[in-house]
């Protein structure tokens, strides 16, 4: 077992400083979780990153932003700029349940407390900075950076907020991830050059008080104002942004609000295996600050024997905002740097032989991409697998299953499992490919038999087909194929393990019949449902803003939406039909809507 110095994290205190005989900082980060130096928590990464650079950097988690803000003076004046970020999380969601409730606990904060962090931390942290260090550069990112860049429905205030620039002072906004700017604006820091000159980044944002020239393929959408006064035109501004985020290639984009205008820089091209290996093989403990001694950090305990081996997802699912912060493609490290991160957690405290999830956002995308790049060059589709996969997809699962033979064969690993969700339409489409359907097949078997910790996975979300589409997720029937696939195996090889479906209520889209018909499908599929939860709209989805504007931003068409708690509650009820509580409150509800034969399937057996 590795043993560390104080030295091994980044400072969080002068003393720290002191220690490493620094009197001052170049830059200073500010974050709403705890510090827990892993590659899976984005303060630690950029702190770590801009360290690779050279700078001296130091790290304040969950500053006090109450009474006398001493916890954001306490490292001093940065020399070249603050950043600030809320967490890994959205604030608002990290805070609040759907249906509005003040969660009692937080996953990223010591011992789950709550209360560390304020709403919309984004906002409040730069405010404070700004009012103490009028004249330090502050830069913002993170999620809240990446979802609320531009005009967005905030579920909480349940109103449009215009982008977080209008209300957050900081001077630069970055966001998706942020490797790649944060290291080219050190760079040209420490050239000299004036932080307010700099306004060319790609991947970052920032807003200007004087008119802003619009070039040929700039993109200037409906304003702030426009979209208040008329939702159409936000839902036609939402298509524009997510087309462009999903492109290769993409334009610039504008939109004004009030006298300001707030300038949205294109991304850079998806990260190259190189420059992802570059991020996850920094000198991370992987292990919390030692200032929390023996607390708990839940969010940490949940991955810190995981290994995150590719970011973005090219499911393009209508509620999922992961796309809007990693991107629709596929950055995977390569095979040598995530077996050098086994090994090193074969090294942490209280490791017993068993990596919890060898994933990424979705399981099995590892290396996936065009077979013809110039084609994804000229494509906005938000997805590639749906309504169907794309030919031009190479979906080979083989360089996954070498992975996770390979991650099986490293010293002191006795198993791998896949903690994270698994996509089982790319494993039952018929490829045109042998090779990718033999391959396909393999990693079905590989997954089932040696990869699964008791339970898998998986996002059927709801059964029927209206629904399925606007969600943009493939049919249930599929599902229930797969599961045919998964009991076979099972059985074959002496196995119990369980397949675990995930369904969401009150999705766009989505009625009470809808539900109703869902409890009538999951039941003859023999599932009692726990992996449940109401729709939350979080800023930057498609289903966000059909839920504000109450039009589908691709094709303007009106669609219904569950609003008020009660609706929310009626819809919900569905996934427990076998509680009594809940059983004569559903037969009710479908005698009045004369639904005999739904009350006859949820009767029977």
């Amino acid at each position: 077992m590795k043993t560390y110095r104080l030295t091994d994290w980044l400072p969080t205190t002068k003393k720290e400083m002191e220690i490493r005989g620094w009197d001052c900082l170049d830059v200073i980060l500010f974050s709403g979780d705890a510090y827990v130096d892993h590659p899976s928590f984005g303060a630690a990464v950029i702190g770590r990153i801009l360290e690779a650079e050279g700078l001296r950097v130091g790290i304040v988690p969950q500053p006090d932003w109450r009474g006398d803000y001493r916890d954001f003076k306490k490292l001093g004046t940065p020399r070249l700029f603050f950043g600030v970020s809320p967490g890994a999380m959205d604030s608002m969601v990290n805070h609040y349940t759907a249906n509005k409730r003040l969660r009692s606990d937080d996953a990223y904060s010591p011992n789950h407390q709550p209360g560390l962090r304020p709403d919309y931390p984004s906002i409040v942290y730069t405010k404070i900075l700004k009012e103490l260090f009028p004249e330090v550069p502050v830069v913002l990112g993170g999620i809240e950076a990446s979802l609320r860049r531009l005009a967005h429905y905030d579920y909480w205030q349940d109103r449009l907020r215009p982008g977080i620039l209008a209300d957050s002072p900081a001077d630069l906004l970055i966001y998706g991830m942020g490797e790649k700017p944060i290291c080219e604006l050190a760079r040209r820091l420490k050239q000299g050059i004036p932080f307010q000159t700099i306004r060319d980044i790609p991947q970052t944002a920032y807003i200007t008080h004087h008119h802003e020239p619009v070039g040929t393929e700039d993109i200037r959408l409906f304003s702030f104002e426009e979209c208040l006064k008329d939702k159409r035109k936000q839902a036609q501004n939402f298509r524009i942004i997510e087309e462009e985020s999903n492109k290769h290639e993409a334009s610039r984009m504008i939109q004004q609000t009030g006298k300001r205008a707030i300038i949205v820089n294109p991304p850079y091209p998806p990260m190259t295996t190189a420059e992802i290996d570059a991020s996850f093989d920094l000198p991370y403990t992987r292990l919390p600050h030692p200032k929390y001694k023996d607390k708990i950090i839940p969010a940490y305990e949940m991955i810190k024997f995981s290994v995150n081996i590719h970011r973005g997802c090219f499911g393009g699912c209508a509620f999922c905002t992961i796309s809007a912060h990693q991107g629709k493609f596929i950055a995977s490290r390569s095979k040598e740097s995530v077996l050098r991160e086994v090994k090193a957690v074969t090294e942490m405290p209280g490791f017993k032989g068993y990596i919890s999830d060898l994933g990424g956002p979705s399981a099995n995308m590892y290396r996936m991409k065009g077979k013809d790049e110039r084609i994804c060059r000229k494509c906005k589709k938000p997805s590639c697998i749906h309504p169907v996969v794309c030919k031009n997809l190479n979906a080979d699962h083989a360089p996954l299953l070498e992975l996770y033979r390979e991650a099986d064969k490293v010293p002191g690993i006795k198993k791998t499992f896949i903690g994270s969700g698994v996509r089982y339409d790319l494993l039952l489409h018929s490829y045109d490919n042998e090779a990718l359907r033999t391959a396909a097949r393999e990693y079905t078997e590989e997954l089932i038999k040696h990869h699964v910790s008791g339970r898998l996975k998986v996002a059927p979300e709801h059964t029927e087909e209206h629904v399925l589409k606007v969600m943009r997720k493939p049919s249930f029937a599929q599902f229930e194929t797969f599961r045919k696939i998964f009991d076979r195996i099972n059985k074959d090889n002496g196995l119990k393990q369980q397949l675990i479906p995930y369904f969401i209520s009150s999705h766009p889209g989505c009625s009470a019949v809808h539900m109703a018909e869902l409890a009538v499908k999951t039941k003859q599929q023999n599932f009692h449902l726990e992996q449940v939860q109401d729709f939350t709209p979080t800023p930057m989805t498609v289903a966000t803003e059909i839920f504000y504007t109450g039009f589908h931003p691709y094709t303007l068409e009106k669609l219904e939406c569950a609003r008020t708690k009660e609706e929310k509650l009626a819809q919900r009820q569905f996934f427990f039909w076998y509680q009594p509580e809940f059983r004569s409150r559903i037969m009710r509800y479908l005698r009045s809507i004369k639904r005999n034969d739904l009350i006859q399937k949820l009767s029977k057996g």
